[in-house]
């Protein structure tokens, strides 16, 4: 392999930043197939699907001034799970591997993937055109002409869009005040439990035209008003905020497999006086959304990410300085959020190849806690992950979904108490 090198985009220098033993920045998405794994076939599909996406076949490195990623010659092998959901890919007991993993069990291939390296869309990219060519293995008849679904050359999907479209736009004005932060004890042993939630697409998205509002919203006011019956009298004045990532794909034209998004903020205070229903708090977070996703905010917003990159004197500043001030200041932002609610929306699929998949699921580790959302044909997904022992805001979510008649099925993982 000829010997590249890159530096890393300006959100993986927070993730890296910002990993840590609980939250160690990983990502998970997973198909479960109508068959189960065959481990050999998943290895060769792999192998061919690497040579597409050059840019993940890397390792990362400390410079003096920025982190780097360079090219290298290891080869990934999918690996039986054993392990909880999102382990460490990248730390400081880590080096000079790979930036992500591929694993099964059952019908299920994962993909884990730290998220400095991508994120979920770029996953979404790369583990399905792992499932493609492990279906065309395995069904070579059936699937001769299948191909991955993607049209983009290596140069595209290595891109570093941030730097490409920067346009020194001023960034909106952000949510201000304080948020509530969900709090109480966590985990022991830097544990996350994880769950799933299935439901119906078709119940999910009624409900939340009868609301006036799309999924994400709905699902937003859900969450706040399940946050909001745990919060303790004396922090009710503090808004909740829901953090929404937002796939800056959809806004230029890029077909980059690196990260390329940012987050918008959401939030309502709640008061005594008020007693506002799902309907009325679901159309106004709705409206805020909209306003909050105009092409001008977002792409201004986008602009923000990249600035530092662009400040005068920044660059010959030690990379140990850089890592602690941006460490800092992600911390801060962190006063500004209760929650993480990221849809990622539909994943399509071919009809040849969508007759051997089941579903997608997605989940991310957290220090908090965080809600994946993604859908394929009839049923939609919740992968919720959360690092505290409580559970009663999961449960008031659940069981508002349910009590609004969604067919809802729960699956979790064990954790050590």
């Amino acid at each position: 392999m000829r010997e590249t090198w890159y530096k890393v985009d300006n959100v993986a220098k927070v993730f890296i930043a910002t990993s840590t033993r609980r939250d160690p920045r990983v990502f998970r998405i997973s198909c479960t197939l109508n068959e189960e794994v065959d481990p050999a076939a998943l290895a060769a599909a792999l192998e061919r699907a690497v040579r597409q996406f050059q840019n993940f076949q890397v390792t990362l490195h400390r410079g003096l001034f920025w982190h780097y990623l360079e090219s290298t010659d290891k080869m990934p092998h999918p690996e039986e799970e054993t392990r909880a959901p999102c382990a460490e890919v990248y730390g400081a007991d880590i080096k000079n591997e790979l930036l992500y993993r591929v694993l099964y069990r059952g019908q299920r291939i994962h993909l884990e993937m730290f998220h400095g390296l991508s994120d979920g869309n770029g996953g979404i990219l790369f583990l399905k055109t792992i499932v493609c060519y492990y279906l065309k293995a395995r069904h070579p008849e059936e699937l001769a002409d299948a191909v991955p679904e993607y049209d983009a050359s290596a140069a595209d999907l290595a891109q570093d869009s941030f730097r490409k479209f920067y346009g020194r736009r001023k960034a909106p004005e952000a949510y201000k005040g304080g948020a509530y932060r969900l709090h109480g004890a966590k985990l022991p042993y830097d544990q996350t439990q994880y769950f799933e939630a299935h439901m119906p697409v078709a119940q999910l998205l009624a409900k939340a035209k009868e609301c006036g509002a799309t999924i994400t919203s709905y699902l937003a006011a859900l969450l706040m008003l399940a946050i909001y019956a745990e919060m303790p009298p004396l922090e009710r004045n503090r808004p909740i905020v829901v953090s929404i990532p937002v796939n800056l794909r959809n806004y230029y034209p890029s077909a980059t497999a690196r990260n390329f998004f940012n987050t918008i903020k959401i939030g309502h205070r709640f008061t005594a006086e008020e007693e506002i229903s799902l309907p009325a708090l679901a159309a106004t977070l709705d409206a805020d959304l909209k306003a909050a996703l105009t092409p001008e905010n977002i792409k201004a917003q986008m602009d923000s990410y990249e600035k530092l990159e662009h400040m005068p004197g920044i660059k010959p500043v030690p990379l140990f300085i850089k890592n602690k001030a941006v460490g800092f200041f992600t911390w801060l932002e962190t006063f500004k959020e209760t929650v993480t609610l990221s849809n990622m929306g539909r994943i399509p699929l071919a009809p040849a190849l969508a007759n051997y998949v089941d579903g997608f699921s997605s989940v991310s580790s957290t220090n908090t806690m965080f809600i994946c959302v993604c859908s394929y044909q009839e049923e939609l997904v919740l992968g919720i992950s959360s690092a505290f022992r409580n559970t009663n805001v999961l449960k008031n979510f659940i069981r508002g979904l349910s009590g609004n008649g969604l067919d809802v099925t729960i699956y979790a993982t064990e954790v050590e108490s």
